[in-house]
């Protein structure tokens, strides 16, 4: 039982640092990076403006000239208050993409106020990931043609884009584990303008499947975590395709890496034997600098006197070989 209840203390704290991070901040400029306080940073490095713009958890924007110095936050997501969604959901792990002559918005989007499942002591709030669109990068972000892009039944959430070797796009997200008991990674196809999805989703792993999550069952033995968060994916220079995600090992926010035998989104995917950065690092992806530098943007996870704070956080990447690495912390 204490076991079940460190749980859901944990996920209630992580629930209220990012109902936290939903409230609209004061607009602010020339800020350093490490002074803003962002879950799930995503960087997108567009060279049609010369501009970084950095999205997250919260539903806000930041933009950067160099990475150095930062303005924001802008209010970005215009979501339809009739919608599943319903009037103010809660906005996690904003990415942004530029596809063709588009600029797509993939982010989780929570209504609290509707409940669809009851699991043990979890409540599951109506949650999924789903997709805006915009002409620009800066936003607004608007609804397409589709309500839903995955089953209202089941707690979505992290959905990253990608465009798989059969040349379709695709949605890469999470299946919480507050439902299924062991978080999963999925794919689902989107249709050609990503206005909607096609078919249904495909399992690809589980949490259980990394050797280096950890976590203590009732009875204090170890176990994988069942936890998977913030799938990312990327290939190497040898055509590798790989993935990045997060879990924990025990109380401890971690930055996985997992690899595609086929190299294609049906894997088999194998996994790393250990973590790919320091302890409390986690939620990654990859971007460009506009100098050609590869880094990976992620955020640190740690306690401080009772409260969860969160930091985007810059480290050196290296794709040149057969695997990712990653190197020292990068200070723009």
């Amino acid at each position: 039982m204490r076991l079940r209840s460190w749980l859901v203390a944990l996920l209630l704290c992580v629930r209220l640092v990012n109902a936290q991070e939903n409230r609209v901040p004061t607009f602010r400029k020339n800020v350093p990076l490490d002074s803003i306080r962002l879950s799930d940073p995503f960087i997108l490095a567009d060279k049609k403006t010369n501009t970084y713009y950095m999205t997250g958890t919260g539903g806000m924007l930041w933009k950067s000239p160099d990475l150095k110095r930062w303005e924001g936050p802008y209010a970005i997501a215009q979501t339809d208050p009739n919608s599943w969604m319903g009037p103010k959901p809660m906005i996690w792990a904003a990415e942004l993409h530029n596809v063709k002559s588009k600029y797509y918005y993939f982010a989780t989007f929570t209504n609290r106020a509707v409940k669809i499942d009851t699991v043990g002591q979890n409540v599951i709030e109506r949650r999924a990931s789903h997709v805006l669109v915009s002409d620009k990068p800066g936003g607004p972000y608007v609804p397409m043609r589709d309500a839903t892009y995955l089953p209202p039944d089941k707690p979505t959430l992290d959905g990253t884009y990608w465009v798989d070797k059969d040349g379709k796009p695709y949605m890469v997200y999470c299946y919480e584990w507050l439902q299924n008991g062991n978080g999963t990674i999925e794919k689902i196809e989107l249709k050609p303008d990503l206005s909607g999805s096609i078919g249904t989703g495909k399992l690809l792993f589980r949490a259980s499947d990394s050797p280096w999550s950890r976590e203590k069952d009732a009875t204090g033995h170890d176990r994988p975590n069942k936890v998977t968060d913030g799938p990312f994916l990327f290939v190497t220079k040898t055509g590798r395709l790989g993935m990045l995600w997060t879990s924990w090992i025990y109380d401890v926010y971690t930055q996985g890496v997992a690899y595609s035998e086929s190299g294609t989104l049906d894997g088999p995917w194998l996994q790393e034997k250990e973590p790919i950065t320091p302890p409390n690092i986690g939620h990654g992806m990859l971007f460009r600098t506009f100098d050609g530098k590869l880094l990976l943007s992620a955020h640190s996870h740690k306690g401080i006197n009772g409260r969860t704070i969160r930091v985007p956080r810059l480290f050196e990447a290296d794709l040149s070989g057969d695997k990712l690495t990653i190197g020292k912390p990068y200070a723009p």
